[in-house]
């Protein structure tokens, strides 16, 4: 089954999902802007198209991402992230 989900009054769009391969994950768009996202569980995050500058926790300096990067972020954690053009994403929860 689709979950359709939205964030940050529409600029943050996704849409999670399962399969054998992948696992429990979303894939989505966000536009220009600066975002904060909290997670319970451990995610691997690849950026698809477009760029994300990434403030993990714990680290004091931005780290830009482009597309065909990944990064990982832990559980129970506060990631930040700044768009600079639209970007999708492939989140895997792990």
């Amino acid at each position: 089954m689709l979950n359709v989900s939205e964030y940050f009054e529409g600029k943050v769009k996704s849409i999670g999902f399962s399969s054998a391969s992948t696992g429990r994950a979303s894939v989505g768009v966000m536009v220009e802007g600066e975002y904060a996202f909290s997670t319970a569980q451990p995610e691997e995050m690849t950026v698809i198209s477009g760029a994300l500058n990434v403030l993990l926790p714990g680290e004091t300096e931005w780290k830009a991402y482009e597309a065909g990067s990944v990064f990982h972020v832990p559980g129970h954690s506060e990631f930040h992230l700044q768009v600079a053009e639209p970007t999708s994403y492939l989140c895997r929860y792990l």
